[in-house]
């Protein structure tokens, strides 16, 4: 089974760092990334930088439909109006089956502000003592926004990220 996740970082630059060490952790089979996105939002900025993974993954399993619609749903929607909300509302509908809802967008607007950056991430078979144990190693201190684990799965990340 694939998780989805969304990390948020409270530096502008830490989710492409955090690219790096996954690329590091898929090399050494610790973790299988099917596709990836990040967002970086400098400062003084109006509105942020999102970028498909390539390099982490030869095709990506979602596409860039899928990232074009996500992150104009999250970043761009209020700029744009309400017929443009309104018609990316109804697609957005159509996420619903992979947990992004009304809930995740909220969420997700809220924690991603200027200065920040994120990392939005499909994986699967991560070893997860390993993986966790990189990312504390790193001192990139990410928080876990959202995801489609478990709930005991769920706290058991923000658990060892809150350390």
């Amino acid at each position: 089974m694939a998780t989805f996740t969304v990390w948020k970082f409270d530096d502008h630059t830490a989710a492409d760092r955090a690219v790096t060490l996954l690329e590091s952790l898929q090399k050494q089979e610790l973790i299988q990334v099917h596709d990836a996105a990040t967002v970086s939002w400098e400062p003084e900025k109006k509105k942020p930088k999102t970028r498909q993974l390539s390099s982490l993954t030869k095709v990506g399993a979602l596409g860039g439909a899928f990232w074009g619609l996500l992150f104009g749903l999250l970043f761009f929607i209020p700029l744009l109006g309400a017929a443009v909300g309104a018609a990316a509302g109804a697609l957005g509908g159509s996420l619903t089956d992979v947990g992004i809802d009304d809930d995740f967008i909220r969420q997700t607007r809220e924690k991603v502000t200027p200065g920040t950056s994120a990392l939005f991430v499909l994986t699967s078979g991560a070893v997860q003592d390993k993986v966790l144990q990189a990312f504390e190693e790193s001192g990139l201190k990410p928080e876990l926004v959202q995801s489609n684990l478990t709930t005991e799965q769920e706290e058991k990340l923000r658990d060892a990220f809150a350390e």
